[in-house]
């Protein structure tokens, strides 16, 4: 006879994978921060996937050849996966932390839920009611608190930081691959992280090349070692596994709401580590973007 184990000693808990994933997101944006001027973005970008790739590869072939079969099949879905949750989802948040805060790019990551929604219904013909509506109207509006510094200013002069604009173009790319998660067909985790993986770092490496070329290239040193390894080993598999496996058992529109931790596990991070102060048009704008994410997003 098996006994079943207790809930609470399950490592699968999708909320505590979702809640894992959005620490390890917040964790780097820290870290992307912090290499900004240090090691270049698109050399971040292709080892946060390369070195996932290899790994998965080296310990898991098998399983991988077991489902290479689906993974052909269903290839387009799976390169609608890769390209958005990997190549431009990375790409977009290493280069906009060029220009902008760990914070702002935390605050605003609680969009995600709202976008969710949008591509949701356009996708896949989830209807939007005025309730939503209403939420994605309120979001909006901080947004525009997040971005203008609460400066109205900024927004009469149209002076964004850019920076800040495509940090809201990577939260809508996130919100495309959450939502096409369910175009996948089944396999192993471990097959999904390495097609991911694999279509990411190639298609990133041009990227790399052309930025080495152009004269940007990383300094090799310790800092640069930690970062390689740490965005290979956290965002690039544990977020990625984690995030993947809570979406596919409770769905996007559930997990997506713990994507509001993000700014909270960063306030004290970037706190911590940056010296970055959290100003009151951050308060503001993550108070307005959460009501409308409430709005949106609750039940009838």
């Amino acid at each position: 006879m098996t006994s079943a184990v207790p809930r609470r000693f399950q490592l699968d808990n999708p909320y505590l994978l979702a809640a894992l994933a959005s620490l390890c997101w917040s964790s780097n944006h820290i870290v992307g921060r912090a290499a900004a001027g240090h090691v270049p973005p698109f050399w971040i970008s292709t080892m946060r996937w390369l070195l996932p790739a290899v790994v998965v590869w080296l310990f898991a072939r098998t399983v991988i050849l077991r489902d290479w079969p689906a993974i052909r099949t269903h290839w387009r879905a799976m390169l609608l996966i890769s390209l958005t949750g990997g190549t431009l989802f990375t790409v977009l948040q290493y280069v906009s932390l060029q220009y902008t805060t760990a914070l702002n790019l935390s605050v605003l990551n609680s969009l995600v839920p709202v976008f969710i929604a949008v591509v949701a219904a356009a996708l896949f013909a989830d209807y939007l009611i005025p309730r939503q509506i209403a939420g994605l109207a309120v979001s909006l509006a901080g947004v525009l608190v997040v971005i203008s510094h609460g400066d109205p200013d900024v927004l009469t002069s149209l002076q964004f930081n850019k920076g800040d604009l495509l940090v809201v173009v990577s939260m809508m790319v996130s919100a495309v691959y959450s939502v096409s998660l369910r175009l996948r067909p089944p396999m192993h985790w471990l097959s999904l992280l390495f097609v991911m993986a694999l279509v990411s770092a190639v298609t990133t490496l041009p990227l790399a090349v052309w930025e080495a070329a152009s004269g940007y290239v990383p300094r090799f040193d310790l800092l640069t070692v930690f970062i390689t390894l740490f965005v290979g080993i956290v965002p690039g598999f544990l977020a990625t596994v984690a995030w993947n496996r809570s979406v596919e058992v409770i769905g996007s529109n559930r997990a997506g709401p713990f994507m509001h931790l993000v700014p909270l596990y960063s306030a004290g991070l970037a706190s911590v580590f940056l010296g970055e102060r959290l100003g009151v048009f951050h308060v503001v704008g993550l108070a307005l973007i959460l009501t409308g994410v409430w709005l949106a997003s609750r039940k009838a």
